[in-house]
Order: structure tokens, then sequence, then C-alpha cells
């Protein structure tokens, strides 16, 4: 039985509580595929649209005077895991019930540390939350502490900062459930950011990023597949231009003098060809699939979208 972590992007369940019961369901169907073909299973998903969409809430009922103070982003960040998780388990719950497969499900409401040093902090880049137009972003940047940048030309959104993830703090339970049989749904929205110091954890205000967040579970775990989907069914270079290609299977240098060329763009690609370099670089007898949602279950099995493994010229440091 292979070990696959499958990451989820945020904008794949929906904008609304509503939307995101309805696509979860047909999530769970390719859960449920991937289970039937063998594979064991460990969940991670994101959480931008909807850790965004909770800490305005809440920030408008501040403002109303219908709560006593703004709440604090990693307090948004488990919300959100909480209620995606959730929404998650009932699905895979209910589409293995209907297939007559008896397997255990559970959401492990996970902190992951991260460094205060790290320069993220200073250099806020992770878009969160809803679009605005640009008047509307100015004027809420003028209202408080809050940055915005244009996002690939869909309009303005909040950014905060996005540390790389040090550890994973539930992980010990993570593998006991995994050991029991569980399928597993952790990190949620790249995991809830603290800061540890001399074994005293606390919250911070951070969104790390989901696909270096499910890199470090499954390189914790020794997973054979990291299976990062998005919107698109492979990697390409040359996006947009005439002599676009899409990436089959590649090498980890070849990969890593795309990323020199800068071929991926810092907000969308980028952040998933980053963690795949360090997964296959960590883990050589594993290897990195990106593709889309729709296609996950092909990309397994068949390997279709693009497929990332280790090299010796990698490996050495030479490329």
């Amino acid at each position: 039985m292979s070990k696959v972590v499958m990451a989820l992007g945020g904008n794949a369940l929906g904008n609304t509580p509503e939307e995101q019961k309805l696509k979860t369901r047909w999530i769970a169907k390719v859960i449920a595929d991937m289970v039937e073909d063998g594979h064991h299973l460990v969940i991670c998903h994101g959480n931008g649209p909807q850790v965004g969409m909770i800490q305005l809430s809440m920030d408008y009922a501040a403002a109303a005077d219908a709560i006593s103070a703004d709440v604090a982003l990693p307090e948004c960040g488990a919300m959100s895991q909480g209620y995606i998780g959730y929404h998650l388990q009932n699905g895979i719950t209910n589409e293995l019930n209907v297939r007559g497969i008896d397997r255990p499900v559970a959401a492990v409401l996970t902190r992951v540390v991260v460094d205060t040093k790290d320069p993220a902090f200073q250099n806020p880049t992770k878009p969160i939350g809803a679009f605005y137009t640009r008047e509307e972003a100015e004027k809420l940047s003028t209202s408080g502490h809050t940055t915005f940048v244009e996002d690939s030309g869909r309009g303005y959104r909040r950014v905060v900062a996005s540390p790389l993830p040090v550890e994973i703090q539930e992980m010990p339970v993570i593998r006991r459930l995994m050991d029991s049989g569980y399928i597993t749904i952790a990190v949620g929205g790249g995991g809830i950011p603290i800061i540890k110091e001399h074994g005293i954890c606390r919250g911070t205000a951070a969104v790390i990023d989901k696909d270096f967040a499910a890199e470090k579970l499954a390189e914790s775990i020794q997973a054979d597949i990291l299976l990062l989907l998005t919107a698109v069914d492979a990697v390409s270079v040359n996006f947009g231009k005439k002599n676009q290609r899409q990436l089959g299977s590649v090498t980890g240098s070849e990969l890593e003098r795309y990323v020199k060329e800068g071929q991926f763009p810092a907000g969308s690609m980028l952040p998933k060809v980053q963690a795949a370099l360090k997964f296959v670089r960590h883990n050589p007898k594993g290897k990195v699939i990106i593709s889309s949602l729709e296609r996950a279950r092909e990309a397994v099995e068949e390997g279709c979208g693009t497929i990332i493994s280790a090299d010796e010229e990698m490996l050495s440091g030479v490329s």
C-alpha cells in the first residue's frame, strides 16, 4: 500500500460553507477512488479564501461592537481547519459507506512551528480572503495595518506573512492514526502557525503555504507520492506564450534550471515547484506529481501530469 500525501487548494473548496459541502462530495469521490486503488492517504488542504472570510467576518463584527475584540489570525486559521476538516470527514465517510468500504476518517487540528527570524515576517506575500477593487483595497489599507496586492489580474487581496514550516507539532498523532488505518486530514491551511520557545507555544499572525506544509508532512512520513493538486493538468514552461509547453516526467535538476530562468510565478506555481524539489531532495525514492484534482487518480495510476523525481545531478548539488 503506497503512502500518498494529497494537497488540495483552498479555492477547490469553494467560497462559502454551502458551496464547500457540495464540492467536498465530489472531492470525496476522487479520494474514495484512490482508496479503492489501495493507497493510504493523508489529505492536506489550503484555506486562503476561508481564513480570509472568517477574519473579515470577525473584523466586521468587532467594528459593529457585536464582539469585544478582533479575533487573531491563528484563531481564524483554527476555525477554518475545524469546519473544512468536518466537511471533508463527512464527505469522505459518506462516500466510503456508499461503496461499502470500512475505513475511519479523522481530521487533526494541527499546529506547525515556524521560526521567528523567518524573513517572511518582514515581507508579507501570502494572499488571503476576498478580492477587492483597487479603490476598496486603498480604503481598507488606510483604515488599518493591512497590506493589499494585486492577485493575478483578479483584483486585490490582503497579504500576510508566509513563513516556512519547521516542525509539525502533531506529527506523533498523525503517525499513530495512519498506523491504525485512518484516512487522515492534517496541516489544514498549512497548519496553525506557532512560535515555540522554551517549551511554550503561542500563535503568530501568518498563513503557511499548504504545499510547503504538505511537503514537510510527506517528508516526515516518508511518503511514496506527494500529490500537489492545482487548477491545471500539468506544469508548463513559457506559460501564456506561443511556445508554451507542458512538462511530463522531469528530473529535479531540470526543474531547478527552469526555476533559475524565472519560469514559474511566485504567487502560484513556484511554491509547488519548490515544495516538489525539497521533497525529492530529502526523499529520493519518492516522487511528486503536480496535476489537477479532476485527473488526480489518473495522475497517480497512469502517470499523467508533471512527475518530478530526484537525479544524481540534483542530489550532488551540481545543478
